[in-house]
């Protein structure tokens, strides 16, 4: 299970150029990708996007993609532009000629001059340099799915140990769950003793009574679905695929049993463990907005 934070960072050189690709992602409910390229770079976005699909399922990913020209056998020309080298030094010896101001023109002065001198770039063609920046993508994959399976591995232990709160929970619930129908059959008889009424409890009216009390508040379908829950929860905290999207559905129909087994279980001891399921539950639906 993985966790949907995480960072990664790759680079690739080919050809006197260094390709860096940066990742980093944060929670969202889908998959949303966004991708800041050098503009030499802009027709491998589609490839670069599909890269990331294939390895991402959910979350706001962001993606940085670009290049460094070093130096190479490629891109070390120097050219010269002659024409521009004597232009700057008619206009300096005018400028002398007009102001009347000594001083010597030399070549490291024209050199020096905007323009004069300059490397030859040489120009990207994507199906070369696709590969590199494949590589350098894969290696900041990797490095991200590795941090998020990492986040992962600590989600995974604290729901795996609300689980086990929620179990205990059922199992309370579900050992409390007769003696609620017990006590109301004790407690409506004894009202009926201190009205003066002569009423066996084998009466046929207080038999009803009781049998329409005990289908009313009968929750044992509800715990069976939540436990049913609880263990297809504990399946996919142990799978390796994503799992974010059905973790979050489980809780919410986790929280739907919860809810209506505290509508009509109609006991005070259910109640109060339901008010604790409620907060456990609460705090796994918290956690389940971070996976993947």
């Amino acid at each position: 299970m993985r966790s949907m934070t995480g960072y990664g960072r790759g680079e690739q050189v080919q050809d006197g150029f260094k390709f860096t690709v940066e990742l980093n992602s944060v929670n969202r409910k889908q998959s949303d990708i966004s991708i800041k390229l050098s503009p030499e770079l802009e027709e491998l976005e589609p490839r670069i996007r599909d890269e990331i699909n294939s390895n991402v399922a959910r979350g706001r990913i962001n993606a940085v993609v670009g290049y460094h020209q070093g130096p190479s056998k490629h891109s070390d020309a120097v050219e010269l532009d002659e024409t521009l080298a004597m232009a700057y030094l008619r206009a300096i010896r005018k400028l002398q000629k007009k102001t009347k101001l000594n001083g010597s023109v030399t070549l490291d002065t024209i050199l020096r001059a905007p323009g004069v001198l300059k490397l030859t770039e040489t120009s990207l063609d994507t199906e070369t340099i696709w590969p590199a920046v494949e590589s350098a993508l894969r290696k900041a994959l990797a490095q991200l799915i590795k941090m998020r399976e990492q986040e992962g591995k600590h989600l995974t232990a604290d729901l795996a140990a609300r689980l086990d709160l929620l179990a205990e929970g059922v199992a309370t619930i579900r050992k409390a769950a007769p003696e609620t129908v017990k006590r109301y059959r004790d407690q409506l008889h004894a009202r009926i003793r201190e009205a003066g009424l002569d009423v066996p409890l084998d009466d046929e009216r207080l038999v009803k009574e009781v049998v329409f009390f005990a289908d009313r508040c009968d929750i044992s379908e509800e715990l069976t679905r939540l436990e049913s829950h609880l263990r297809q929860f504990r399946d996919c905290l142990k799978s390796a695929e994503p799992v974010g999207r059905t973790l979050d559905f489980l809780a919410q129909e986790t929280n739907r049993e919860i809810n209506t087994i505290g509508s009509k279980a109609n006991a005070a001891e259910i109640s109060q463990v339901v008010v604790t399921l409620k907060a456990e539950l609460e705090k796994i639906r918290e956690q389940v907005q971070n996976i993947e």
